[in-house]
This record gives C-alpha cells, sequence and structure tokens, in this order.
C-alpha cells in the first residue's frame, strides 16, 4: 500500500486514538490540527483500512456452540464469532476470525511451514492481517495460483500473505486446474513446481477455505472451471469443494474427471495432514456440513449463524476420523 503524507497523518492519528485511548480532542491538540480534522483523519483511517481490530478471549453466546460443533463432528478445534450483519457471505466476520487464527499461528510459531488454500473467505482474513514482519514461519500455496488461461487469480492469497506479513512464500505458479491430466504431469514435472508441492507435502498444517458446487462459487466465478466442469462434477453428487477434492453430502469422497486435473494435495495428504477450514455463511451450510462430515478437517472457524444451523444438522459419518485414524491432536 502506497502512503501520502495526508494517509500518514490519519495511521498517527488513529494509533494515539484506538492504541493511546486519547480522545479526538487530545489527538487534534498533539497533531496541532482542529478538532474536525482529527475526525477526518481517523475517519480516514478506518474507512482506507488501516485499523485491524482483534478481540481476544471466548464470546457470550458462542462458546457452547464451539462445544457443541465439536461433539457433533468431532472436531479438535472450533472458533465460533459473532454476526455483523452482513448478508449471505459473512466476508468481514470470517476474515477477521481468519486473520485472529493466522496472527496466532505467526505470533506461537508452532507451525515452522503453513500450507495455504485461497478463496473469497482467506483473501478477506489475509486483508485484515496487521501489517507486521514475521519471523520463522513460512507459508507454501497448496493449490495453482492462475486460472485455466493462465492469468492471476484475484483469490490466490500467497502474494498478499507475503506482502502484509514479509514471511517466505512459496507460489504455484501454475493453474488450480490443468486443462488435461496429461497437461497436470507435464506441470508437476517442472523445475520448482516440484519442489513447492514436495514442500506443501512437508507442511505441519493446512488452512483451507470451503466451496460450494456451483455457478457462483469462486473455482467457477474466478476462470478455474467452466460450466461443463460444474456439470460433471455434480453428476458424482458432490456438494462441497476444499482443496481441489469433492465431496457429497454425507462427507464420502467424489472422484471425478476434474479432481483429477487439480494441481492440489492428493486426497491421501488431505488424510494425513491437520486441516483448519475457515468457512461460513448461509449458502455455504451444506457445503461446511458436508466437509464436516468428512472426518477429514480437525478445526473449523466459522460465523455463529452458521455454527447454529450446523448445531442442528447431522454428520452424514462417523465423525472425527482421519484416514481410519483417530485426527492427530
Amino acid at each position: 500500500m502506497q502512503f501520502d503524507n495526508e494517509t500518514a497523518l490519519a495511521a498517527r492519528a488513529a494509533w494515539l486514538h484506538f492504541v493511546g485511548g486519547k480522545t479526538q480532542g487530545e489527538v487534534a491538540e498533539l497533531l496541532g490540527v482542529a478538532n474536525t480534522k482529527s475526525h477526518r483523519l481517523i475517519a480516514k483511517a478506518r474507512s482506507d483500512g488501516l485499523i485491524r481490530v482483534f478481540v481476544e478471549g471466548p464470546i457470550a453466546g458462542c462458546i457452547e456452540l464451539e462445544e457443541k460443533l465439536k461433539s457433533i463432528y468431532g472436531l479438535e478445534q472450533c472458533e465460533v464469532v459473532p454476526n455483523i450483519d452482513e448478508g449471505a457471505l459473512p466476508l468481514r466476520t470470517l476474515g477477521m476470525a481468519g486473520a485472529r487464527y493466522i496472527r496466532t499461528l505467526i505470533e506461537d510459531a508452532t507451525h515452522g511451514l503453513i500450507g495455504i488454500g485461497h478463496g473469497r473467505t482467506l483473501t478477506a482474513a489475509i486483508d485484515m492481517l496487521p501489517g507486521e514482519r514475521v519471523g520463522k514461519v513460512k507459508f507454501v500455496s497448496l493449490l495453482g495460483g492462475l486460472t485455466r488461461r493462465f492469468a492471476a487469480s484475484p483469490f490466490d492469497v500467497i502474494h498478499r500473505l507475503a506482502e502484509r506479513t514479509g514471511a517466505e512464500a512459496y507460489v504455484m505458479p501454475v493453474p488450480f486446474f490443468a486443462n488435461t491430466v496429461k497437461d497436470k504431469q507435464v506441470l508437476q514435472s517442472q523445475y520448482g513446481v516440484s519442489e513447492v508441492i514436495a514442500m506443501a507435502r512437508q507442511a505441519s498444517l493446512y488452512i483451507a477455505g470451503i466451496g460450494e458446487v456451483d455457478a457462483k462459487s469462486f473455482i467457477a466465478s474466478g476462470g478455474m472451471i467452466d460450466d461443463a466442469d460444474i456439470a460433471a462434477i455434480k453428476a458424482t453428487g458432490a456438494c462441497a469443494e476444499m482443496l481441489g477434492h469433492f465431496f457429497r453430502a454425507d462427507g464420502a469422497h467424489a472422484p471425478n474427471s476434474v479432481s483429477d486435473r487439480a494441481m492440489a494435495p492428493r486426497i491421501e495428504d488431505l488424510k494425513s495432514h491437520r486441516i483448519v477450514a475457515l468457512a461460513g455463511g448461509t449458502s455455504k451450510t451444506q457445503a461446511v456440513r458436508a466437509i464436516l462430515s468428512s472426518g477429514l478437517v480437525f478445526g473449523l472457524l466459522t460465523d455463529e449463524a452458521t455454527a447454529r444451523r450446523l448445531a442442528h444438522g447431522k454428520p452424514g459419518r462417523e465423525p472425527g476420523k482421519k484416514n481410519g485414524k483417530t485426527a492427530p491432536g
């Protein structure tokens, strides 16, 4: 982000107000400007996205939902955050939850290498991260970051993540879905690409979004797949997508010719890794429930409205299992 003098002054005013606890009048006095100018500067900082607010601690009304979802779906980790009246896809709510979680991972440095997917929700999370340098944590893209026409995907977050945190971040500069299985094999064999794939398998944690199977999903609207692909996926009974793989409502994996072309982790990789999903929204309830029912994720970050709907549903399969074993702790 480029900062002009006015923006830099707005950032200083916001710091004094939100971090320093100064009133707008006190900010005006400290900066040597009029009260009205102080008000405008703080408003500008907010509208320009310079302010990142993180609320720590358990949230009333959400704790019970978290425990209930853990019990129903066999989750080890669950975080539910209140909605703020955003409509069907609460990107700000989910983005804040995701940003707080990623910030905690960076600060704790428990995971030295983290694999990350992409999508609208993860993009919102990265955009809400505070712009601060990180230590030893590295990130690697789990998915091809280009469209089938080799255009940049608007939902590939790895570049944003590197810009915001200064972390080492490894991109997969190939389409999310290759045109053919043969093309996929050629791409996978390319120098640099094979190294990133190998690195992704070494990651100790995957962070993923969850998508629906329709024309509004990010893989369709972002130019990753076309109408014929959607029809082929739907023909298998799939209603959910995670990291290039598709699943039926009961959580069963739904192999198809489209996922065969995905530049993404193998289904065996999903079964052997710890996966935290960041997802929610009215339209995604069925998809999120399907992924939870698959037993592939050990953690979920979601909004309160989605959590309430999930709490009244029933998993289609035995939850809390990964590759025939209890999900790792």
